[in-house]
């Protein structure tokens, strides 16, 4: 049901997204995701969290593979700056209510840390191993995860100067900057 709900939510947006279309999708009826989920806020909710969790499943299942911390972080802005970020409408949606949702605004400020704190731990490790310079974790973290969602937007939107290859570009540059590295030609 939370599939079906991200994938109605990412075609139409949360405003324009009907129960009974979350609900055709998911092969059920209205009044069982009503059961299940007492707004669309909810829904939106608990289907980005869900498909956020997905996500780190993955890069997690990803990044025990690869020892090297430049090549993890080189994974993590691969993923990052993604073809159109499956997830960049539904993370638009989650901003734009958060504004004025307090249980949506507490559920992106986790979200946020988590993908920071992600950032921040390869940057320790990294730094750990001797790969990265001393630049602060947490503020690098901070820094290159609030570009990366920005050039996601601007992916999402279809921006002419904004794509894929280059907002890897950008996001390597920044990284190589404040971490004293060397990581495009790994990419």
């Amino acid at each position: 049901m939370l599939a079906a709900a991200a994938e109605v939510i990412r075609e139409r947006g949360l405003d324009r997204a009907r129960v009974s279309d979350v609900a055709e999708r998911a092969g059920t009826s209205a009044p069982s995701v009503l059961y299940y989920f007492a707004s669309k806020a909810e829904l939106l909710r608990e289907a980005l969290v869900s498909a956020e969790e997905g996500y780190y499943e993955q890069l997690e299942r990803e990044l025990i593979g690869i020892e090297s911390a430049r090549e993890r972080l080189v994974k993590i802005v691969g993923g990052g700056a993604a073809d159109g970020d499956y997830d960049a409408a539904l993370w638009m949606e989650l901003w734009a209510k958060a504004l004025s949702d307090p249980e949506l605004a507490a559920t992106r400020a986790e979200l946020d840390g988590r993908w920071r704190r992600t950032i921040a731990e390869v940057v320790r490790y990294g730094q750990e191993r001797g790969e990265f310079g001393a630049a602060e974790p947490e503020g690098f973290a901070l820094l290159l995860g609030s570009l990366l969602d920005g050039l996601a937007v601007q992916i999402a939107l279809g921006d002419a100067e904004v794509t894929p290859q280059r907002a890897q570009e950008l996001s390597f540059a920044l990284a190589e900057r404040e971490l004293g590295c060397e990581l495009r030609a790994m990419a």
